[in-house]
C-alpha cells in the first residue's frame, strides 16, 4: 500500500499536479511507502528534518548524530509547531501501488508518483498525530529553529528527508 496524507477530507480522485520541489517533472500524484509514512504524521506545512542510519553512514556520523539515542531515526520540528501537531486531523489515503512508480531522483525517501488520476482504495483518519508519532520506533525532538541541524545533516553521510523547510524560522 502507498499513502497520501492530507488535511482535506473526502478526496475521491487525486489529479496530477506540478510539484514546487521538482518543477522539471510533469504533473504527478505523489504517494509515500509504508516505511516512510511516519514522515507525514505532521501538519502539512510543518517544517521538519528527519534523518536515519543507512549502510553508507560513517561510524563518526552515527556517533555524532545518535550518541545518546536508542532510535535509528530522529525527527525534529520547531517548538512553535507543537500546538498545531496536537490539533491537526489528517486523512491518510491509501493507494494500490500498481498505479505508481518509484521516484528515482529520491530513492531513499520512499516517494512514488503517478502521472494519471488515481482513486484511493482506503481512508484512515488520524486525530492524534503526537500519539501516532510516539508509537513509532523514532525519536521526536523539538528545537527553536531547524537551520543548524539541517545544515549538519545535509553535510553528513546519513540518509535524510527535509520537508517544508521553506516554512522554517529563519
Amino acid at each position: 500500500m502507498l499513502y497520501h496524507f492530507s488535511e482535506e477530507a473526502g478526496i475521491k480522485t487525486f489529479i496530477p499536479r506540478p510539484n514546487r520541489s521538482f518543477p522539471h517533472l510533469k504533473p504527478a500524484v505523489w504517494a509515500i511507502d509504508q516505511e516512510h509514512a511516519p514522515h507525514y504524521y505532521f501538519p502539512r506545512d510543518c517544517p521538519r528534518v528527519i534523518y536515519w542510519k543507512s549502510e553508507t553512514s560513517t561510524a563518526e556520523d552515527i556517533d555524532l548524530f545518535f550518541k545518546y539515542s536508542s532510535a535509528d531515526k530522529i525527527m525534529i520540528i520547531e517548538n512553535r509547531w507543537l500546538e498545531r501537531l496536537r490539533d491537526t486531523r489528517l486523512y491518510v489515503y491509501g493507494f494500490d501501488p500498481k498505479d505508481f512508480n518509484l521516484f528515482e531522483e529520491a530513492k531513499t525517501a520512499g516517494y512514488y508518483i503517478s502521472h494519471k488520476e488515481v482513486k484511493p482504495v482506503q481512508v484512515e483518519v488520524i486525530d492524534d498525530l503526537l500519539g501516532r508519532l510516539l508509537e513509532q520506533p523514532i525519536e521526536l525532538r523539538f528545537t527553536p529553529t531547524l537551520g543548524l541541524i539541517r545544515n549538519a545533516v545535509i553535510q553528513s553521510t546519513l540518509d535524510f528527508s527535509i520537508i517544508r523547510y521553506s516554512n522554517a524560522t529563519k
